[in-house]
């Protein structure tokens, strides 16, 4: 066998031996990592590979003379040999089959350590204790006092969160992304319905901009700001937007946004569990906030337009 295949499966086999020992090794630090060690044993391998694969075909070229039994076919003159597999090949496609079932029964098993899955675990043992301390807090409030709390607190994330992109009073800095003050106006459903909304990720896909007249859009934004009732602008919202959002503006199953909860703090929770595409790039999906944190921070954009 060819020195460079012999020495090239000696090395893998000492990497899964590493691999493994460090996974059975001591608790803590990188040893007890299963994600850090298939890391860096991922990492040496490709580079050994590289190598390997480099300076095998490296010497080749400069040794090898093409031979053998041609193809019936050819193309311009250009034959092509009947060529077998080569033998290096087979060997790394064992390999990897190898390492993959390895991977997926020994390897990496369901509960295996990892620094990812301890602080997943401290998130959910932690936002679990939160909302123990503030459904607690929460029953001593009166309902004037519940609203206050949780516009206080959605300033505060808020203001961690959001201001970098929105700005300190949520204006949007220069119109380079929402103004949130003006979130739920009439002012608002007029500018959607005529620049189009994107990157909400509904089944629909994005509006399109323009879908109604001037003059439908600002009606439609009467009839919406009426809790869809009324008959100002309900023509024009059978015509532009029922087909989408559906008669009853609901979103038809999940297929586009509710607008019944439009101008609602749950219109922005949604916004934030899904992100948004806008002009400045996209806003990603706030899944480190917990969900009284999310409800708190639509209790505050939605006091701003109040």
């Amino acid at each position: 066998m060819n020195k460079l295949y012999l020495w090239g499966i000696i090395i893998t086999a000492a990497m899964l031996g590493f691999t493994y020992m460090s996974v059975a090794g001591s608790k803590g630090g990188l040893n007890s990592d299963i994600i850090n060690i298939l890391t860096i044993t991922g990492a040496a391998s490709l580079v050994v590979i590289t190598v390997f694969v480099v300076v095998k075909y490296v010497r080749q070229m400069q040794t090898d003379k093409a031979d053998g039994e041609l193809v019936g076919q050819n193309w311009d003159g250009i034959g092509e040999y009947k060529n077998e597999l080569p033998f290096g090949w087979a060997i790394t496609y064992l390999l990897i089959m190898i390492w993959g079932m390895w991977y997926f029964t020994i390897g990496y098993p369901v509960n295996a350590y990892s620094q990812i899955g301890e602080y997943n675990e401290e998130v959910v043992t932690l936002n679990n204790k939160f909302e123990k301390d503030f459904n607690e807090k929460m029953s001593t409030f009166s309902k004037e006092e519940k609203a206050e709390y949780m516009i206080n607190m959605g300033e505060s994330v808020y203001i961690t969160e959001c201001k970098i992109c929105h700005g300190l009073t949520a204006d949007g800095i220069d119109g380079k992304s929402t103004n949130l003050n003006e979130w739920g106006s009439k002012k608002a459903i007029v500018d959607v319905i005529n620049n189009g909304s994107k990157g909400l990720g509904y089944a629909l896909g994005d509006m399109p901009a323009g879908t109604a007249s001037e003059a439908d859009a600002i009606d439609i934004a009467v009839y919406m700001s009426n809790g869809l009732s009324g008959e100002t602008g309900s023509a024009a919202f059978a015509v532009s937007c029922a087909a989408c959002h559906g008669s009853d503006g609901k979103g038809m199953g999940g297929m586009s946004p509710d607008l019944t909860i439009y101008d609602t703090p749950a219109f922005v929770v949604d916004v934030l569990n899904r992100g948004k595409k806008g002009d400045i790039g996209k806003m990603p999906a706030f899944n480190r906030l917990n969900d009284k944190q999310k409800e708190a921070v639509g209790a505050y954009i939605n006091s701003l337009s109040e």
